[in-house]
């Protein structure tokens, strides 16, 4: 517990080295090369599968979603880049959630590494290019509702089910709401963001009061985008599946992503000689909620999978059928990795008082967590997209690469922008004394 006889530095700037961007654009080199090298190799007919005409949704099994799109292995690199795409998103927007919330919570223990989740936010811009580009140059081969053919009751492809939702599933509303998310959500960050610099240089309560203000604004925009996101991102791919509790689930995917990746940035500044302030009750609060909103997930993830497997309706099974058994089994792996690590795994590791106290317990749960909603994101993604033909190989691994180096830059750059510690919080004190 801190003193005010031992109170450590206030000063603290973060130093972006030469060295660590060097290692960064290596790792981005690196995973241009697989990516190439994975392309190639599917262009080339390696590791790829004859084409044929794919379906999708409801049915996807059992044909009757009518023909879409032949499959090209291109499509295996567009379900790559969309996956990247949404899971950074996530953990970018989950930055901006994180201090909404402890503004509206009026939360002090937080305020010591504050600037921590403040950084995240800054690769949103960069990712709702990327969607907005991956749904212009690939949309049609990826969704299988923006077949108008599925809409034209003359065609042969006409669906009454998806036809039904047209006024939600169309281009142009579609991409107005993409639009819509990326620019609220990243408006209402800089906002914020700027008022926390201000309160850096003028000191007072006047910014804290208007961050209240506008973290509450963004918590209530949220708790409608985070939801329709979910269904457009990912829910969407299989069109004629719903389940009116997937918003949350998503929610809850993103969530502990981004409270895993916060505090594994905590930890390893820690260790660089970093946020000194930071002590052994905010770890343990880092590692309660970690261990908290993975049993949440869990929790959201069984209920959503218990209700569709007692109720047994073939319309609703199928999203599950296709993941556990379709496709010759290739999804039962990481279907099973996914429970694994993202409930038993973490569940285990941050069980005891002193494991959420220290460093490497905190690491090896957060990086688990991490790699465990890439296999979630993964399993939900990629069965409605390239179905048969997905895997694990070059393209994957290098897509990780470039979006996980990218995601690392723009954090590390925007914590070079400002005091490591607010030092003007008008929580401040509360933070340095935080004892549990």
């Amino acid at each position: 517990m801190a003193s005010a006889h031992a109170i450590p530095s206030l000063d603290e700037q973060f130093e972006f080295t030469a060295e660590s961007k060097r290692r960064l654009i290596i790792g981005i080199g690196a995973g241009v090369a697989l990516v190439a090298i994975g392309a190639f190799l599917l262009a080339s007919g390696v590791g790829g599968h004859d084409t044929h005409e794919v379906v999708h949704g409801v049915g996807a099994s059992e044909g009757h979603d009518g023909g879409h799109h032949a499959y090209k292995w291109t499509n295996r690199l567009w379900a790559n880049v969309w996956l990247n795409a949404i899971y950074f998103t996530g953990a970018s927007v989950i930055g901006m959630f994180f201090i909404s919330y402890n503004y509206l919570a009026q939360a002090g223990w937080s305020s010591a590494f504050k600037r921590v989740p403040e950084a995240l936010p800054a690769y949103l811009p960069y990712m709702g290019v990327v969607v907005l580009a991956v749904f212009f140059l690939a949309g049609h081969d990826l969704f299988h509702w923006t077949n108008p053919g599925l809409y034209d009751k003359a065609s042969a492809d006409y669906v009454p089910i998806i036809a039904g939702k047209q006024g939600f599933l169309n281009t142009p509303f579609y991409l107005i709401r993409i639009v819509l998310y990326f620019t609220l959500w990243y408006v209402l960050w800089r906002m914020l963001r700027n008022f926390s610099l201000q309160e850096d240089l003028y000191g007072g309560t006047e910014y804290y009061d208007k961050s209240i203000k506008f973290g509450t604004a963004f918590l209530v925009i949220f708790g409608v985008t985070s939801s329709t996101s979910a269904w457009d991102f990912v829910m969407s791919i299989d069109t004629h599946w719903f389940s009116t509790m997937f918003g949350w689930y998503t929610l809850a995917s993103w969530h502990v992503t981004g409270l895993a990746i916060i505090t594994l940035t905590v930890v390893t500044l820690k260790e660089r000689g970093y946020l000194q302030i930071v002590n052994e009750s905010h770890l343990h609060d880092l590692g309660k909620f970690m261990f908290a909103f993975s049993i949440f997930w869990t929790y959201v993830w069984f209920a959503q999978f218990m209700l569709i497997y007692y109720a047994n309706l073939p319309e609703e099974t199928i999203y599950y059928r296709e993941r556990f058994s379709g496709y010759g089994g290739i999804y039962k792996a990481p279907f099973f990795v996914n429970i694994f690590l993202n409930f038993v795994f973490p569940f285990l590791v941050l069980m005891t008082r002193d494991a959420k106290r220290t460093y490497i317990f905190l690491k090896i749960a957060a990086w688990g967590i991490i790699i465990g909603h890439y296999f979630d994101f993964y399993v939900n993604i990629m069965p409605g997209t390239v179905g048969e033909h997905a895997g694990f190989g070059p393209i994957e691994f290098g897509m990780i690469l470039i979006f996980a180096c990218g995601f690392m830059w723009s954090v590390s750059a925007q914590l070079t922008k400002a005091n490591l510690i607010p030092k003007n919080h008008p929580m401040l004190e509360e933070t340095l004394h935080h004892d549990i």
